[in-house]
């Protein structure tokens, strides 16, 4: 036998390599995982919910960290459902996030997180994109993720769909309920590194509308938080690396790079047919934005309309500009009246690093064009913003085109999902030093 190429070189199998071991991880001690309760105790009319994790000789892993929420849905007057006393209301999909409207984060007394009362859409935009089908039906449902019925989202009544149906099933009668799951939040948990020793973190959460997390024939029902704890992983690290960190950061500050995220809303105004968004983004130009359009009436809050039912009102045509360059190379001109949405749903495998893998987000073909549509654009030059790598950073000036087949009847909504890469750095006095105009 011969090589096939004289540039080959030799190699072993693994299961004939029979004297290598594993390689021995000195950097962590130990590590648990401990509750923080609110820093004030949560009342009936509290709009926030505040974090407070103290500093100490540990440090903290923040992709581990997480929120729960014990809730249930009262009247009008915050008391409970009993005897004859029913109602309908049931939280809309994925409600540990829905019922905020936005979280910040401080570290060391410095804001890293950006948000825009918008959170519950990032969330919902970010899981369906992310999420594919075991994990919806499994460990995300104890985050009351029920996926609703594509072409009844909006119905809120009845069984027509079956995600509200078991939403509802689960809240009943003013049962007590207790959710749990991961925040989405920048830096906390979209980066892997440990967050230093000695620096305060600080997270607070800011109660949505319960217009906007419910629906319901009476329109009265609100929901009641009764707890809630954000447990976070402590890890002691190994004493040389605290050493060789300690002598490192003399040197230069620890580096954080992360996905940053921005989501923006655009309202559009009824009557119209085309619409010209001309400064999206000035500055740096994401890596991916993702473009997603819901009823004025839904956004703002309504317990008849479904906030996550992302319609696509008749839009034909869709262009993305970053100054001169056009996204895509042809515009969508999707026909939604004949079934013919194919470039637009090949975007949200294409352009999110899906494509040609043997996964999805359990989106039907069918199911994008009837509540679930989503236009994806990768703005990398090698189509890797999925990938951890940096590429040269761009500056300059993004803007959407749109038409529609119709005038609009009502004003909508334009929602831009937007992720830049940047860096956080830390210095040896746990001061936080923050640049997003890269």
């Amino acid at each position: 036998m011969a090589y096939l190429h004289h540039t080959t070189s030799a190699a072993v199998m693994t299961q004939g390599d029979l004297w290598t071991t594993p390689e021995t991880n000195i950097c962590i001690d130990r590590s648990k995982k401990v509750p923080c309760k609110p820093s004030v105790a949560i009342q009936h009319s509290s709009s926030t919910v505040l974090f407070y994790v103290a500093g100490t000789s540990e440090a903290i892993d923040g992709s581990d960290t997480e929120l729960d929420v014990t809730f249930r849905i009262v009247d009008a007057d915050m008391k409970p459902f009993a005897g004859t006393a029913t109602s309908d209301a049931a939280p809309v999909n994925y409600i540990l996030h829905s019922m905020f409207s936005q979280v910040d984060m401080c570290l060391g007394g410095t804001l890293v997180s950006q948000s825009a009362m918008t959170y519950g859409l990032r969330s919902i935009i970010e899981s369906t994109i992310s999420y594919d089908k075991p994990a919806k039906d499994s460990h995300m449902t104890m985050r009351m993720w029920h996926k609703d019925t594509a072409g009844h989202m909006d119905a809120y009544t009845g069984d027509a769909n079956e995600g509200l149906k078991k939403r509802r099933e689960r809240v009943k009668n003013s049962k007590i309920v207790k959710v749990r799951g991961p925040l989405h939040c920048d830096f906390l948990t979209n980066q892997g590194k440990f967050i230093l020793p000695n620096i305060d973190l600080e997270i607070k959460l800011t109660r949505a509308k319960d217009a906007f997390a419910l629906m319901s024939t009476a329109q009265n029902e609100r929901i009641e938080i009764l707890d809630a704890t954000l447990w976070v992983r402590k890890v002691a690290l190994s004493p040389s690396v605290s050493l060789g960190h300690a002598h490192a950061l003399e040197r230069a500050p620890a580096r954080y790079p992360f996905t940053r995220t921005s989501v923006k809303t655009i309202t559009i105004p009824s009557g119209l047919r085309d619409k010209s968004i001309p400064n999206l983004h000035i500055g740096q130009v994401p890596k991916r934005i993702t473009i997603a359009f819901v009823s004025n009436m839904a956004f703002n809050g309504s317990y008849r309309h479904n906030p996550y039912n992302f319609q696509h009102f008749n839009l034909n045509y869709m262009a993305l500009y970053v100054d001169s360059e056009q996204y895509p190379a042809i515009p969508f001109t999707p026909d939604f009246g004949n079934d013919l949405w194919t470039d637009e749903y090949n975007s949200t495998f294409s352009d999110t690093g899906i494509k040609f893998k043997d996964e999805g987000h359990n989106i039907s073909y069918d199911e994008y064009g009837r509540g679930y549509t989503l236009f994806c654009f990768d703005l990398t030059p090698d189509m890797s913003a999925h990938e951890p790598h940096w590429n040269l950073q761009k500056h300059g000036v993004v803007r959407l085109e749109l038409r529609f087949k119709n005038e609009l009847a009502n004003a909508i909504n334009c929602i831009c999902y937007s992720e830049f890469d940047n860096i956080i750095e830390i210095d040896k006095n746990r001061h936080v030093v923050v640049d997003y105009n890269v």
